[in-house]
């Protein structure tokens, strides 16, 4: 499985930026995507999953619900973050994860993820 993120980018505060992650070698409904972030000095911060099969089952970062939404396509077997009224701490490298076996309770935590993306670049200006 290799993951291929993008689609970040520099955006004033307010906003809006949407990522892509693709996944190939593998069917991306069969696997939990997620998506985290790390800013320079701070650890990886969980953002948001989306879980196997079902669309509908998706979690997120207290820090970022109500302005992000996680979407998957099965037809282009790509996971989505849609981030709107973006501030300048979303300021990060965001990296998309898969998992083919991490149950819901877990989904939150880095190291349950086996497969990682490169990580994409956001930035967010005052």
């Amino acid at each position: 499985v290799q993951l291929q993120a993008s689609g970040g980018g520099l955006v004033q505060t307010g906003g809006s930026l949407r990522l892509s992650c693709v996944l190939s070698g593998g069917t991306i409904g069969a696997y939990v995507m997620a998506w985290f972030r790390q800013a320079p000095g701070k650890e990886r911060e969980f953002v948001s999953a989306i879980h196997r099969w079902s669309s509908s089952s998706t979690n997120y970062a207290d820090a970022v619900k109500g302005r992000f939404a996680i979407s998957r396509s099965n037809a282009k077997n790509t996971v989505y973050l849609q981030m709107n009224s973006l501030k300048p701490e979303d300021t990060a490298v965001y990296y998309c994860a898969a998992s083919s076996t991490v149950i819901l309770s877990d989904s939150r935590k880095a190291p349950r993820y086996p497969y990682w993306g490169q990580g994409t670049q956001v930035t967010v200006s005052s």
